[in-house]
């Protein structure tokens, strides 16, 4: 017996299995995503794109039959949490239907707030 499951090794390969639709809103997810960490490395974990940053995973999102989800959500605040709550589907993640636009500038301060972390910071010894 074989195993068929398909096994992604970039997230060019990951985008190019959906629908051309579904296709363009993950790349503006990227895209989004590059613009605000153009040193994050990519790479795919869990067999879902995702963006690594000082040896972490920063952020991950998938594709889905009617919509695009993305995690680990971090905590921020209440105004923030007013924004997500919309798209929040249970703990850490977000799902953004399919039939409506993709909230770039939402996803935007996700990413700011997943930086803000200490865990990507990067460290500087002191002597």
């Amino acid at each position: 017996m074989t195993d068929d499951k398909v096994v992604f090794t970039s997230i060019d390969q990951y985008i190019g299995t959906f629908p051309e639709e579904v296709q363009k809103k993950l790349e503006e997810i990227r895209a989004t995503i590059k613009a605000i960490v153009p040193d994050a490395k990519e790479k795919i974990s869990y067999q879902i794109p995702c963006f690594e940053l000082n040896g972490r995973n920063l952020i991950h999102f998938a594709g889905w039959n009617r919509h695009i989800s993305m995690y680990p959500i971090p905590a921020g605040d209440a105004a923030f949490e007013k924004k997500i709550a919309r798209y929040s589907a249970g703990r850490g993640t977000l799902k953004f239907p399919l039939d409506e636009p993709i909230p770039l500038e939402l996803i935007s301060d996700v990413i700011r707030f997943r930086l803000a972390g200490n865990s990507f910071q990067e460290q500087t010894l002191v002597e």
